[in-house]
């Protein structure tokens, strides 16, 4: 199995990152070829980077970094939820990126994103362009929610309509066939 790792990227008190990260990782335990593991920013709680060395050295001096870095380091893949904040996503997530490097690199990732009418498109069109910079191969099946308000229903649950959920099914059989590619780049075992 391969170590999934999600990344709800808002830390809002008021957010709604969590709901749809709750529901992303649902699905993702239905696939029988991920371990899943959900990171909150807001539960991990980064300061902004802090560290006085550069994160390719990988001299941290920090325990949060030293954290941080392990829990990434270990993870096979990603998924990153993200709101889309003016025309980007969130700036926590920016600074929990910016504080490694090497762990992310040679993994794939998924993106879910949401937002108004725009679904949160030109949040994950940005953080592709960063994680690409970080070596991570951002896939081209994504989840794209418009107006995801409406899919929240009395309960606090995120109820998906047809069309969101077989984005979310095409996305992670293909996250599954990227994972597997990548780590024979890192050159790990199958």
């Amino acid at each position: 199995m391969y170590n999934l790792k999600i990344i709800n990227s808002t830390v809002r008190p008021s957010r709604k990152g969590p709901i749809i990260t709750e529901w992303i990782a649902e699905v993702a335990h239905q696939h029988s070829e991920f371990n899943v593991e959900v990171l909150d920013l807001a539960q991990i709680n980064l300061p902004m980077m802090n560290e006085p060395a550069h994160p390719r050295l990988k001299q941290y001096e920090h325990e949060h970094t030293k954290q941080w870095s392990a829990k990434i380091e270990e993870a096979d893949a990603f998924i990153f939820i993200t709101a889309e904040y003016d025309h980007s996503y969130p700036a926590p997530l920016k600074n929990a990126l910016e504080y490694l490097v090497q762990e992310w690199g040679y993994k794939a990732a998924g993106i879910v994103s949401y937002g108004g009418v725009s679904a949160g498109t030109r949040a994950a069109t940005s953080l592709k362009t960063d994680l690409i910079a970080l070596k991570v191969v951002p896939l081209f099946e994504a989840v794209n929610i418009p107006f995801f308000d409406q899919f929240i229903n009395d309960e606090a649950e995120f109820v998906p309509n047809e069309s969101t959920q077989r984005a979310a099914q095409l996305m992670l059989t293909e996250l599954v066939r990227w994972t597997k590619g990548m780590l024979v780049i890192r050159g790990k075992e199958i």
